[in-house]
């Protein structure tokens, strides 16, 4: 800048800073021209539309506000109205539900909702003593003021004098059996990894070749097999089970095959009796019952079946439920054990399952399957030569059948019910880990609930009606004492006991009764531990062991109202429905696929007894499926035990305990997700 502009700036500037201030933009002010302080100022203006833009403006707002009210207020009538829905939904869908109102499951309902109204009274009555103060400084009878705070004051001392000990003594009685079930549960997979260690099975004393007459091997050396299938009204699967079983690698001289039909459905009828016609016109020696007399269920048809007169030309009798694909040399690896053996009674193989994969409640049953035939059914049959038939995929000595009696329809679980006889007459049992039996799980909750009620109700009927005879048996004390003290009280009555009672009884009320206290490792790491040893046997189902642990401790409410109605005797334990199949696809359908029309052909097809890589079978069963859509049920007992554990689990947050808290949450979703139905054959 030249010197003549920078005089004529400073001339400007002088004349700037002397005018006298006011409404200006800038105000500069010092007297130091190297340091001025600028001021900046927003400028006056006079609007006259100024009040009508403020007055537009409220009126705007106000709207708005208006218009948030009405959306507020149509989203809470939607709430309602949702509400609303759900509730007369769940009351219709109980209503439809029917439950027997002299049956256990009625009564155990009634309990549990007495309970429940208990539950949400003392969450209340904690939650205003959370607010008023009352957690952190407890007050005393002689210094309350209020009357609340009287009857909060006279409730603790109740609480702590007369309530929590009783309580914690029930604590105490569950943790010790608690323990011993799990020192019961480590006993058998120890044995069964010693059994892998060691590789020990039992080995037959002789082999049948591959064909069937030669090398050495004449007609005669193969014995005369009865092969039973007792059904009912089951459409989906007596094709394929049929169809498995006349495929069996056996002579046809030396084989029958009974199809025991006890359907009430004519049309079923009707399709079991062609199934049969074209397997007899194709050579197979089957024949076709129908009891006009249906009494006594299962063990009544398998009943019936042994009092032909023709059975006394048979040595022995192999049983195959309605669902089950035997693999073709099945008859070839069981029947060899009894060669030599005069004492076998049966010879027990292992299921396996085409639709494990499913869903969830398919993998969690796997789960639990998997550990019976791996480890109880194999550890108890190499160390004690028993343990409970069941009931399929086993074959007999029909000598054995008649010496204990043969079948009684005294219980729904006539499978155990001759088990136990035959070994209190001092007959052994072989199992085969190696030979699989390909079968269905049920795939629905409905479906699978109604199957465990029969299979927990039945062992507590057997033991009330058996317990003298087992004491009077010829058996040596070992024996007794297995039978009594484990098979049954340990394994039947304890476990789905304290399984309820622990975990959806004691837990819940130590949070409102915080005197009695759960140790952490009770709840979380112990029962863990558990669930990993149950794994171990199914260990590609890793992943679903926290789903697992919490869905055991649902089922326990059914197990332990089933183990109630068998043991006192109620109606409800002789109800027997059969488990609802779906017919999935297997090996079975792939030969009947396959089949050119003559059984020789047939029987070439080389078929593996596998449960795995049934891809292409799926797709082959994919079209027999019906689709049928499924109505999702409401389960009043599971709903109302969701919700005691849910408000425990608010009692317990505010007691600030870590480990119960998420523990009562996750079990009381795990409820919900059971209560609602959401679990099973829709979760796919």
């Amino acid at each position: 800048m030249s010197r003549s502009q920078n005089e004529e700036f400073q001339q400007w500037w002088n004349k700037q800073r002397d005018r006298p201030t006011t409404n200006h933009d800038v105000l500069y002010t010092g007297d130091d021209e190297a340091f001025l302080t600028v001021e900046i100022r927003t400028p006056v203006v006079d609007d006259p539309d100024k009040d009508r833009i403020r007055t537009r403006s409220a009126r705007q707002l106000s709207r708005l506000y208006l218009l948030k009210f009405k959306q507020l207020a149509s989203s809470f009538l939607w709430i309602g109205h949702s509400f609303l829905y759900l509730l007369r939904t769940a009351n219709r869908r109980i209503a439809n539900d029917n439950p027997p109102s002299v049956s256990s499951s009625a009564r155990l309902y009634r309990l549990i909702k007495g309970f429940l109204v208990l539950v949400v009274l003392l969450l209340f009555f904690e939650l205003a003593a959370y607010f008023k103060g009352w957690h952190f400084t407890p007050p005393s009878v002689a210094s309350a003021e209020v009357a609340l705070e009287v009857v909060y004051a006279w409730w603790l001392e109740i609480r702590a004098s007369y309530l929590a000990p009783p309580l914690q003594s029930l604590t105490n009685v569950c943790i010790v059996l608690f323990l011993i079930q799990s020192v019961d549960r480590l006993v058998l997979v120890l044995g069964c990894f010693w059994i892998k260690l060691r590789r020990i099975k039992p080995v037959a004393s002789m082999e049948y070749p591959t064909k069937l007459v030669g090398d050495g091997v004449r007609l005669e050396d193969y014995p005369m097999v009865i092969v039973q299938i007792p059904m009912c009204n089951e459409k989906e699967v007596y094709q394929q089970s049929i169809g498995a079983v006349c495929m069996l690698d056996w002579p046809r001289e030396r084989m029958l095959v009974q199809v025991l039909d006890d359907s009430s459905e004519s049309d079923v009828q009707q399709l079991i009796k062609a199934e049969v016609q074209k397997w007899q016109q194709r050579g197979v020696r089957i024949v076709y019952r129908h009891r006009l007399i249906r009494t006594g269920y299962k063990a009544g048809n398998l009943k019936a079946a042994m009092n032909c007169d023709y059975v006394k030309d048979y040595e022995f009798v192999a049983i195959f439920d309605a669902d089950f694909q035997p693999p073709p040399n099945f008859l070839k690896k069981t029947v060899p054990h009894f060669k030599g053996n005069d004492e076998l009674a049966l010879v027990q193989t292992r299921w396996a399952f085409v639709n494990k994969d499913e869903n969830l409640l398919t993998r969690l049953q796997n789960i639990n399957l998997s550990f019976h035939f791996e480890v109880e059914q194999q550890v108890n049959g190499v160390f004690i030569n028993f343990f409970g038939f069941n009931g399929t995929a086993g074959v007999w000595r029909i000598k054995a059948l008649e010496d204990c009696g043969g079948w009684l329809e005294r219980t729904t679980v006539e499978d155990m019910d001759i088990a136990v006889r035959a070994h209190l007459c001092g007959w052994k049992f072989i199992y085969l880990n190696d030979v699989k039996c390909l079968c269905e799980l049920p795939e629905s909750y409905e479906a699978y609930k109604k199957q465990q009620y029969r299979w927990h109700s039945g062992p507590m009927q057997l033991f009330r009606l058996c317990f003298f005879d087992i004491l009077r048996s010829k058996v040596s004390a070992a024996k007794k004492a297995n039978m009594i003290f484990l098979f049954f009280l340990l394994r039947k009555l304890i476990l789905p006991f304290y399984s309820f009672t622990l975990f959806c009884v004691i837990l819940p009320l130590t949070m409102f009764f915080p005197e009695a206290n759960l140790p952490s490792w009770v709840v979380c790491y112990i029962p863990g531990i558990m669930s990993i040893l149950n794994i171990i046997p199914a260990p590609r189902s890793f992943p679903f062991i926290v789903p697992y642990l919490l869905f055991e401790n649902t089922m326990s409410v059914t197990k332990f109202g089933a183990m109630i109605s068998g043991l006192f005797k109620f109606g409800s334990s002789y109800e027997w429905v059969v488990t609802k199949k779906l017919g999935r696809s297997s090996e079975a359908d792939l030969v009947a696929y396959a089949e050119s029309g003559s059984l020789a052909e047939a029987t070439t097809l080389q078929r593996s007894s596998s449960d795995s890589g049934l891809t292409e079978l799926s797709k082959l069963g994919a079209a027999k499926k019906v689709g049928k859509t499924k109505r999702n049920r409401l389960y009043r007992t599971e709903i109302a035990l969701a919700f005691i554990l849910l408000a425990a689990s608010v009692r317990s947050l505010l007691s600030a305990q870590g480990i119960h808290f998420y523990f009562l949450l996750f079990q009381g979703i795990t409820f919900v997700v059971v209560g609602l139905d959401l679990i099973g054959e829709q979760v796919s």
